[in-house]
């Protein structure tokens, strides 16, 4: 017999999210995890050279201090954050660049003629930064607890997902900073779903900056890992689940994976009609994964660049759309999209004295099993010249091998399901609780589920609230604080 109170089938911030939320509640809780180290996507790894410490996948934080989760949980009193002065770059030809400073006035200046549009556009997002994180942090179908913070983002979103996404702009610089951040999605642009996730998290680099983890993202799932095991939880890595019949009785099993995954392992006691809606659930593009080791930081063409932790390289607004465009229809560009950072600037404890990692992915087909080393390389090098020079290692890793090393990527999709505005209403199904599952006491609880993708944890502590409330009669929200 078990004395099992939960299940959690995956260690990710998600699954962990949702183990320590279910722990404090004072309940049994046990996960499993397929792989040898804790994470998932935010791990951290010698992966180059030996003392050149990489994060697996995500580096920077722009949730860390915004996800209610993260602020319930008290992220930033146990881990140690470095927050740049400079969130992010977008280094332009002629050694040109938009700088976005955690001060949104001092980032207007630097942008000529533009300052005073994308101020405009930005001060109302950024004076209820943390409105705005709980707005995007819940379904789309839940009515906003502060209406006038949805309206004032809804606009917005309106105006830089259509075609008059210009129309306030009258040079290069303020368009291309927010087009590197829309660009995360790995969606053709514009759309309305990559223009609210680019808005959300610019009002975050303006509002508290997006902060970078002392000694990796390794040290945030560790955080809830120790928390977890403080309140009795327990987690067994090397273990993979491959069928729910082989879990051991629990209340309550929470599931971090993806739909199709899911099906897998729940066999015939799926719906039919469940089945349909989660088969019809869409996964999007993907990315190429490249890391280096290497002798110097970065020698971009504009000094500014080097003060952002996150640096988008691409060129100019129409580029970065049309390198994102032809990626949806399934090409390559030559000149691709690159997002960038390089942590051991901020944080020595990234590589030995003298050294640098330099992170970065670009975006590819989903299934791509092209190396896209060169192409990044050539890419950077044209905006800091000579970084070709101080290369010492590079680990490349396709879109192929990115999924086996994280099954919750299919394809090489880092958001577990494209987050096209459609799929942000149906993650995975439409319903104001989207991580209950037909199945008694089983719940989902990855990215594929709402609020969608990133390392805010938030998709695990609705599910778990959602059990809490469902499968064992309570609406008290545990106290998650240190102590």
């Amino acid at each position: 017999m078990s004395d099992l109170d939960v299940v959690v089938v995956g260690a990710g911030p998600n699954g962990l999210a949702a183990a320590v939320t279910l722990a404090r509640a004072g309940l049994a809780v046990r996960v499993y995890e397929k792989g040898a180290t804790i994470g998932g996507g935010a791990r951290t790894a010698e992966m180059t050279l030996p003392g050149y410490q990489h994060d697996v996948c995500s580096a920077v934080h722009p949730l860390a201090f915004e996800s209610r989760f993260f602020r319930e949980f008290g992220l930033g009193r146990r881990v140690a954050f470095v927050v740049p002065e400079a969130s992010f770059a977008h280094p332009l030809d002629g050694g040109r660049a938009g700088v976005a400073y955690r001060d949104l006035d001092r980032t207007a200046d630097g942008l000529g003629r533009d300052g005073d549009a994308y101020a405009r556009l930005l001060r109302p997002l950024v004076e209820r930064a943390s409105e705005v994180a709980d707005f995007t942090g819940h379904p789309l179908l839940r009515v906003p607890r502060h209406p006038l913070a949805a309206v004032w983002f809804g606009a917005r979103t309106l105006e830089q997902g259509s075609p008059l996404w210009n129309a306030r702009f009258r040079e290069d610089a303020a368009p291309a900073l927010l087009t590197g951040v829309a660009a995360h999605t790995i969606l053709p642009l514009p759309s309305f779903a990559g223009a609210g996730a680019g808005l959300a998290l610019t009002t975050y680099a303006h509002a508290r900056g997006w902060p970078i983890p002392v000694g990796g993202s390794q040290a945030i799932v560790d955080a809830m890992a120790d928390d977890l095991r403080a309140h009795g939880g327990e987690i067994v890595t090397d273990h993979e689940v491959t069928s729910l019949a082989e879990l051991p009785p629990a209340r309550a099993v929470l599931l971090d994976v993806i739909p199709r995954a899911f099906l897998r392992m729940a066999g015939d006691a799926v719906p039919a009609g469940y089945r349909g809606a989660l088969e019809r659930f869409r996964y999007g593009g993907a990315v190429a994964k490249v890391d280096f080791a290497l002798s110097g930081p970065v020698p971009w063409a504009n000094p500014e660049v080097a003060a952002a932790g996150t640096v988008h390289v691409g060129g100019t607004r129409a580029e970065v759309a049309a390198s994102e465009t032809l990626i949806a229809h399934g090409g390559l560009p030559d000149a691709p999209y690159v997002l960038v950072a390089q942590p051991s600037s901020f944080d020595a404890s990234r590589a030995p004295a003298g050294g640098h990692t330099l992170w970065t992915y670009t975006h590819v087909p989903a299934g791509s099993t092209a190396d896209r080393a060169e192409a990044v390389i050539r890419q950077i090098e044209r905006f800091a010249p000579g970084f070709r020079d101080l290369i010492l290692a590079v680990n490349s890793r396709n879109a192929v091998e990115v999924e086996a090393e994280n099954p919750n990527y299919p394809g090489g999709d880092i958001a577990a399901g494209a987050p096209a505005l459609w799929q942000l209403l149906k993650r995975p199904v439409v319903s104001p609780e989207p991580w209950r599952t037909p199945l008694e006491g089983v719940y989902l609880c990855s990215a594929s589920t709402s609020p969608g993708p990133g390392v805010h944890g938030l998709a695990g502590w609705h599910a778990a609230r959602s059990a809490l409330r469902h499968t064992f009669g309570t609406r008290i929200a545990p106290d998650l604080s240190p102590r």
